[in-house]
């Protein structure tokens, strides 16, 4: 088991912004994180909630190479004078996180980072509240995620969960103690794995426990065209709730 860092003052952490995928369910033909939303792009309102957090000292951003153009002029026009690091995405989930990690492995090595937080670009409604949140509970228990109870769902054998197993729905952003991650996705590639998200490559290659924190009804993952309308109307109301509790382990 590892231990937590020693107390060496702010908490160093990593964005990984992943945002390679595209927009085909949404309708669209360009990317979905670079269409609009109530006055900016999709992703840049993550972006927007990370530089509000003084723990985050570096944002990668995670693209496809025929969007880096794209990019670029978005990141000029909406985050201007903010350091984003494009590093190209991979084929799948699982390679677009590796390729962020090694972009980050001198650094990590280093120990300039305590935490990496990896977070879905089509998620614009995480606000700084959970962000702030995953980071200090994976430098406390080495690996923290949002997540959502879910009573309608099932598990895949269609069995009812037992008492005390209540199926709930995972969400982004996800911390982790940096080098714990870095190592585990290094074993990941030896073995040739492919995860389904950061926490199933943790789960299998580092014994780092997962802390749950309470996730948010509003943090919704921009999948169809009427949750681009649902993300306007949400952004629009200036009473939503941002703030979480306590998290309980996994």
């Amino acid at each position: 088991m590892t231990s937590a860092p020693t107390n060496r003052g702010p908490v160093r952490a990593a964005l990984v912004l992943l945002a390679a995928g595209s927009g085909s369910r949404v309708g669209h033909e360009i990317n979905k994180v670079f269409l609009p939303l109530a006055g900016r792009r999709v992703f840049t309102w993550s972006l927007r909630w990370a530089t509000a957090i003084p723990d985050i000292t570096r944002l990668i951003l995670v693209i496809a190479e025929r969007d880096r153009a794209l990019a670029e002029s978005v990141l000029a026009r909406e985050a201007p004078g903010v350091d984003v690091r494009l590093v190209r995405g991979g084929s799948t989930r699982h390679a677009s996180e590796w390729n962020a990690l090694q972009s980050l492995a001198g650094e990590i090595h280093r120990g300039d980072f305590d935490v990496v937080v990896v977070h879905d670009a089509a998620r614009p409604l995480a606000g700084t509240a959970v962000f702030a949140h995953v980071i200090t509970q994976a430098l406390a228990h080495g690996g923290a995620l949002p997540v959502r109870p879910q009573p309608s769902l099932v598990p895949v054998d269609g069995t009812a969960p037992s008492p005390g197993h209540d199926v709930v729905a995972v969400q982004t952003p996800q911390a982790f103690r940096a080098q714990p991650l870095l190592a585990a996705y290094e074993r990941a590639d030896e073995a040739r794995f492919v995860g389904t998200d950061t926490a199933s490559c943790i789960e299998k290659f580092a014994e780092l426990p997962i802390w749950c924190v309470p996730g948010s009804a509003q943090n919704i993952k921009i999948t169809f065209p009427e949750d681009l309308f649902l993300a306007e109307h949400l952004l629009a109301q200036a009473h939503w709730d941002l703030t979480t509790e306590s998290g309980e382990p996994l």
